[in-house]
């Protein structure tokens, strides 16, 4: 699987992923860790890549949706932005919102496939 196919796997399969230097327990820089502490404090679960661990990740995410910084937020397969439009939506009260709708509805997705597995 290509690099694009990889990162457009980690997007279109996890409800809310951020794409971050280091990981939410261990950041590797501030703006990676103010973006999943607000993340985090939206109490959902979420996925993360650490971009320092894949050098093809690092070097083609930027193009992936033309976006040049990390950290990169994806909820529902779009791309919401960096660190500061993510504190932002926070702040309002909006990105709460928004990640508890896209677990619901992952969930909610998943309930129906597992049934029409049945």
């Amino acid at each position: 699987m290509d690099v694009m196919d990889r990162i457009r796997e980690a997007v279109e399969s996890h409800p809310v992923v951020i794409f971050m230097k280091g990981t939410p327990d261990m950041p590797m820089c501030g703006y990676s860790s103010r973006a999943a502490q607000a993340l985090q404090a939206c109490g959902e679960e979420f996925a993360y890549v650490n971009v320092l661990a894949d050098p093809e990740i690092f070097e083609n995410l930027p193009k992936f949706r033309n976006w040049p910084t990390f950290p990169q937020i994806y909820i529902n397969g779009e791309l919401i932005g960096g660190c500061d439009i993510t504190l932002e939506l926070y702040q309002k009260g909006e990105l709460q919102k928004m990640v508890k709708e896209a677990v619901a509805r992952h969930k909610a997705q998943a309930a129906g496939e597992d049934a029409e597995a049945s």
